[in-house]
């Protein structure tokens, strides 16, 4: 029944979208005057990502982006969230944009609006330009600086066509995995710098901000994307809570930190001050970086459960691969366990409570600051079936329960504005390659064949709807 109270009902309004990025999906890694990424390194390193798995070619959607966005209007989606290729406008990281590839930005924006979808443009989603890296990358203050240029120029291209503006992307991932771990590009594993590019991320964040208020139309939203950590302890015992709070602070408060607050937290400078003196923080950045946000984007996986652990070097379990490296400085103490439970591809365990947990308490603690989810989905093992069609149940469920969650926060009291799954298509999954499907279409990487899964036209009629009926139901 229409009135059930099983069926959730979103606010009017409500954005309901699907997230790509450049580097994964784009392809046409040298043309139209674009040079290398990170990335690009990163995969020509033998032995850094699956198989030796490349973006050269990705998705293609550099070429095919008019059948995409054709696809996204057809699945009744109201938002596309996109990154723009840094190397790919802005080739050596400074210096003139070249317009080759800001047109590609720009025919894919108006192919948008004349699908009735709302372009969300991400500037900065990992392809740092290799020639900014080989100067130093984000560890380098300069770097902030050449970021809030580029935001500039992209901004001045698109300002007219673009409203929703997201300046970084999982800035954690960026700083800890690129520069402490060493599992994603460039693939240095140093705990100072990557101390260091965390606080230039947020510089960088900060400078962007302001270049963009600066030329944009007072209607423009700006936002930033956060993959925090939804923490758990093993026990409750008073050891297990304080690796929760160690991990809170390099994971999550040091970006929550300085944008929403603006300072550093004490605890977290106090459990890095062996590592560095944070001297590289300067007069006035965290007011910089401290800048009004119109929304707050939220990336949500799945839950991280923590410990204190014997010894100097527990054992990793953080989900993002083997290496020598560690992306948690200042918590050398801490244990990573695997939470029981139903796991995707990637063998992360499904739990939408995670999900509700992170929106809820951005919500105390901020309640003037809207919402989105901005990636939320689940990698399988998709395969297309001997009708030519590909079915995932299990996506379909992993989307029900955090859409569910999602509802449930906001008949909590969270100002929810959108939800964005990850991913439209299945695309280079970094380190991993080809190997894991995020999509909700399928792409046949031979051919290029999209083929829509049963979890996007279950997707569709959610978003057409706005209503989200019982899983067995509607």
């Amino acid at each position: 029944m229409s009135d059930s109270p099983t069926v959730h009902r979103f606010p009017a309004g409500f954005l309901w979208g699907a997230a790509t990025s450049a580097y994964q999906v784009e392809g046409a890694a040298a043309e139209d005057g674009r040079t290398a990424s990170i990335w690009d390194t990163f995969c020509r390193t033998p032995g850094k990502v699956f198989r030796g798995h490349t973006g050269e070619v990705a998705a293609d959607h550099y070429h095919r982006f008019r059948e995409d966005v054709r696809l996204m209007a057809a699945l009744g989606l109201t938002a596309y969230r996109f990154s723009v290729s840094w190397p790919r406008v802005q080739p050596t990281g400074r210096g003139p944009v070249v317009q080759q590839g800001l047109d590609f930005y720009r025919r894919l924006t108006d192919e948008l609006l004349a699908n009735g979808i709302t372009p969300v443009a991400t500037l900065y989603h990992w392809d740092l330009p290799q020639e900014l890296e080989s100067a130093g990358g984000w560890p380098e203050r300069t770097t902030a600086e050449r970021f809030a240029e580029y935001a500039a120029l992209v901004g001045e291209a698109l300002g007219d066509r673009v409203e929703h503006w997201t300046t970084l992307n999982e800035p954690w991932c960026s700083a800890f995995l690129g520069y402490g771990a060493g599992v994603h590009a460039p693939g240095r594993t140093d705990p100072v710098a990557a101390l260091r590019a965390a606080h230039h991320l947020n510089l960088g964040h900060g400078l962007a901000a302001t270049a963009l208020r600066d030329l944009l139309p007072a209607s423009a939203q700006l936002s930033v994307s956060l993959n925090l950590h939804a923490l758990r302890p093993l026990t409750p015992s008073a050891a297990d809570q304080d690796a929760v709070r160690r991990i809170d602070a390099v994971g999550n408060r040091v970006f929550l930190g300085p944008m929403l607050e603006g300072a550093y937290p004490e605890d977290l400078l106090a459990d890095t001050a062996h590592l560095s003196d944070w001297a590289f923080v300067r007069a006035g950045d965290t007011k910089e970086i401290h800048q009004p946000l119109d929304w707050l984007g939220v990336n949500y996986y799945t839950t991280t459960v923590v410990s204190a652990a014997e010894g100097t070097a527990p054992a990793r379990e953080d989900g993002h691969g083997a290496g020598t490296g560690s992306p948690w400085p200042g918590a050398d103490r801490v244990g990573f366990h695997q939470a029981p439970g139903e796991q995707t591809a990637m063998g992360w365990v499904v739990d939408p409570t995670g999900l509700h947990q992170l929106l809820t308490g951005l919500a105390h603690r901020h309640p003037d600051l809207p919402l989105m989810v901005t990636e939320n989905g689940a990698a399988y093992h998709d395969e297309i079936g001997e009708d030519g069609t590909v079915d995932d149940p299990e996506r379909t469920a992993y989307l029900h329960a955090h859409l569910t969650a999602a509802h449930r926060a906001l008949t909590d009291g969270a100002d929810l504005r959108g939800y964005f799954a990850w991913s439209l298509l299945d695309n280079f999954e970094w380190a991993y390659g080809y190997e894991k499907r995020f999509g909700l279409v399928h792409v046949d990487y031979p051919t290029q064949a999209r083929t829509p899964k049963s979890s996007a036209h279950w997707y569709a009629r959610v978003a057409r709807t706005g209503e989200l009926h019982p899983p067995t139901g509607g």
